[in-house]
């Protein structure tokens, strides 16, 4: 596969259904709170030109989701479908967000990821990420 075969695209309705199939499948483990169509629609409300797919021909191969809060720059639910890993979309899909987030003025980019997962953290670090000190806290606010 090249660079060509590879489109970086905003998520268009139509990509729906091909989303929610690759997040069930890599987000096995996801909270029910993060339900594919809710997370879906939630994004769509805010900058959801940040919400880019990859596609290889007419098939999804991936996604990633980012986000600006003025402050710093978030990446979530980076996602390639098994059958095009290790082909560079993932690394696409990431350079693509971050030029999404330096356009609106970001100045640094923060995700986070399971401490357990030594693959996923071994990837960002080929990117010029680094494991930062610091704990991470979380508060569900609804229901």
């Amino acid at each position: 596969m090249t660079d060509r075969d590879v489109r970086i695209a905003p998520y268009q309705e139509s990509d729906q259904a091909q989303v929610v199939a690759l997040w069930e499948d890599v987000f096995r483990d996801d909270p029910p709170a993060n339900a594919p169509l809710a997370m879906i629609q939630r994004k769509l409300t805010v900058q959801r030109e940040l919400f880019l797919v990859a596609r290889v021909g007419s098939e999804l191969a991936g996604t990633v989701l980012a986000g600006y809060d003025g402050v710093r720059g978030w990446i979530h639910h980076l996602a390639v479908d098994g059958r095009y890993r290790r082909r560079g979309i993932a690394s696409e899909l990431m350079r693509a967000a971050e030029r999404g987030l330096l356009s609106l003025g970001c100045p640094k980019v923060n995700l986070q990821v399971r401490a357990t997962n030594a693959e996923v953290v071994a990837f960002y670090r080929t990117l010029g990420y680094a494991v930062e000190e610091r704990l991470s806290l979380g508060k569900r606010i609804s229901g």
